[in-house]
C-alpha cells in the first residue's frame, strides 16, 4: 500500500512504525512523548507521521498516559460577557501549558450542569472547572472532588466546600456603591438579580443560591441597615434570567408609585435593560433614577449618559482559576487555595443626587 492509498484513512501507529522502519512499540513511545529514544529513531518516526497525516486517538492515548490533554469548563451563560471573558482568561491559559478546553453551558440550571459533568467526566478530561449553578445542590461536584479528580470553582466559591476557588470580592463592591449611594440622598434603591424563588419574592439571604450575588446583597442590606434605613428586603428584585423578564420587572419597579430612586443590577446584561425601559419611559438617568452595574461591558461606556460600573477582574478570574487546575494537575501543590480578587468602581454619569430627601446621610439624619 502506498502513501497516498494509506492517507485516505486514518493512519494507525502500525501504519507509522512501518513507514519510519521501527517497531510499533518504539512509534509509540514517540508519538505518545514518553519513553526513552534515540534523536534519529524519534525523527524518522517524526517525519513517517507527518508523511502519513496522523492524528493521534486521544481516547487511546489517554488510556495509555492516564492523561486527554482536556479541560472540562462548565458556566452559567457563554452568551453573559462575563463568562464568554472569563472562558478566555481560561482558554488562554490552558493552550499556554498544552491543554485544550471543552466549554458547556448549563444555562443556570442545576439539571443541565450535572449532565455536563458527567458527559465531560465520560471523555476523561483530567480536571474541571465550574462556575455552580446551584450552591445548595452540589452533591454531584463533591462526587468529583471525593473521587481524586482534580475541580477548581469558577467565580462562586461554595462554603464548606474545600476546593480550589477563585473569586472576586463582591461583597466589598456591593459595599461601597450602596454607600456612595445613600450618601448621595437615595433611601429607595432596589437591587435586581436573576437569582430567583419559586414566588419570584426575596426574604432571606439563603433564596440566593449563588454565592457571588448572596455576597453583593449581604453588603447592599448591611450598609443600608447601618445607615439606619428600614428593612430594604422588599427592594430586592429577583427574577430577571432573561432580557424579557428584566425588562418587565424593570418597567414595573419603575411604574410604581413608591419607584426606586437608584437601581443596582446585578449585571450588564441586566443593567442594559433597565437602561432601555428607563429610556422608553422617559425617566432621565441621574435626574430621576441613578443606575449602576455591575461588570464593565462595553456599552456601558458608551450610551447617554454612560453608565457607573463595578468593574470586575473577569479576564485575570479566568487566569487565575485555569492556574489553580493546573498546578494542581502538575502536582505541585496539596492544600487547597482561594483567591480572591478586588474590584474597581468606575464612576460615570449615571449616578447623581436623589430627587427627593437629598440631604439624608449615613447617620441617618
Amino acid at each position: 500500500m502506498d502513501p497516498t492509498t494509506r492517507r485516505k484513512t486514518s493512519a494507525t501507529v502500525a501504519d507509522v512504525a512501518r513507514e519510519a522502519g521501527v517497531s510499533k512499540a518504539t512509534a509509540a513511545r514517540v508519538l505518545g512523548g514518553y519513553g526513552t529514544v534515540s534523536d534519529r529513531v524519534r525523527e524518522a518516526v517524526t517525519a513517517a507521521a507527518r508523511t502519513l497525516d496522523y492524528r493521534p486517538n486521544e481516547l487511546a492515548r489517554s488510556m495509555t498516559t492516564g492523561r486527554s490533554g482536556t479541560i472540562g469548563v462548565v458556566v452559567g451563560d457563554i452568551e453573559n460577557p462575563f463568562f464568554s471573558l472569563a472562558v478566555r482568561g481560561i482558554t488562554d491559559v490552558a493552550r499556554q501549558a498544552g491543554f485544550t478546553v471543552i466549554l458547556t453551558n448549563s444555562g443556570e440550571d442545576v439539571s443541565a450542569e450535572k449532565a455536563a459533568v458527567k458527559t465531560l467526566l465520560a471523555k476523561r478530561v483530567d480536571g474541571l472547572i465550574v462556575s455552580p449553578a446551584k450552591e445548595s445542590d452540589v452533591e454531584h461536584l463533591r462526587d468529583v472532588a471525593r473521587s481524586g479528580r482534580p475541580l477548581a470553582l469558577l467565580d462562586r466559591g461554595i462554603d464548606g466546600f474545600d476546593v480550589d476557588t477563585a473569586i472576586v470580592d463582591d461583597r466589598h463592591a456591593a459595599e461601597g456603591v450602596t454607600r456612595q449611594l445613600i450618601e448621595l440622598g437615595h433611601r429607595h434603591i432596589a437591587y435586581l438579580t436573576a437569582c430567583d424563588t419559586n414566588d419570584h419574592r426575596f426574604r432571606q439571604l439563603s433564596d440566593i443560591n449563588t454565592g457571588s450575588v448572596r455576597r453583593r446583597i449581604e453588603g447592599y442590606l448591611e450598609v443600608c441597615r447601618r445607615a439606619g434605613l428600614p428593612p430594604m428586603e422588599q427592594w430586592v428584585h429577583m427574577g430577571a434570567s432573561t432580557p424579557e423578564r428584566a425588562r418587565q420587572i424593570s418597567a414595573q419597579m419603575l411604574g410604581a408609585t413608591d419607584r426606586p430612586t437608584a437601581i443596582i443590577a446585578s449585571d450588564s446584561l441586566i443593567g442594559l435593560e433597565v437602561f432601555k425601559i428607563a429610556r422608553m419611559m422617559g425617566i432621565s438617568i441621574p435626574g430621576d433614577l441613578s443606575l449602576i452595574s455591575f461588570h464593565d461591558a462595553d456599552w456601558t461606556a458608551v450610551t447617554s449618559p454612560p453608565v457607573t460600573v463595578v468593574s470586575q477582574p473577569v479576564y485575570p478570574l479566568g487566569e487565575a482559576v485555569a492556574k489553580l487546575l493546573i498546578e494542581r494537575l502538575d502536582g505541585s501543590v496539596t492544600s487547597t487555595r482561594r483567591i480572591v480578587l478586588q474590584t474597581e468602581v468606575i464612576s460615570r454619569a449615571s449616578v447623581g443626587m436623589a430627587p427627593i430627601a437629598s440631604t439624608w446621610r449615613m447617620d441617618g439624619r
